[in-house]
């Protein structure tokens, strides 16, 4: 996991990142459960590596489901891993599923 990856251990805390940050943001979303655990990880990487790679362009943030449910319900997230682009507080771009790291450089591409 890069460095670069907030990783907010309740809603409060990913609001304020939210709030400070003054690029654009990525935030995944991720779950505990089985079937989802494989998947989460790949999303770590992929997201790690974008984190680096866009740095100073953008913040990420990896959001459990389960410590986050105030964020998760507001963008209506109902799987994990899944993500949200938020640019200057809106919802830009989102998803659910494992995505590449070329898809997300895709979306960021257009949307930045």
């Amino acid at each position: 996991m890069s460095k670069r990856v907030h990783q907010p251990r309740e809603d409060a805390e990913f609001d304020f990142i939210l709030r400070m940050s003054k690029v654009p943001v990525l935030a995944y979303f991720i779950g505990s459960w089985p079937k989802a655990i494989e998947p989460c990880r790949a999303m770590d990487l992929v997201v790690g590596g974008i984190a680096d790679e866009y740095t100073g362009r953008l913040t990420a943030i990896r959001t459990d489901i389960t410590r986050c449910p105030a964020a998760t319900k507001r963008y209506g997230i109902t799987g994990a891993p899944s993500y949200v682009l938020l640019n200057e507080g809106e919802v830009v771009a989102h998803g659910t599923g494992p995505i590449t790291i070329a898809e997300v450089r895709n979306i960021l591409d257009n949307h930045l």
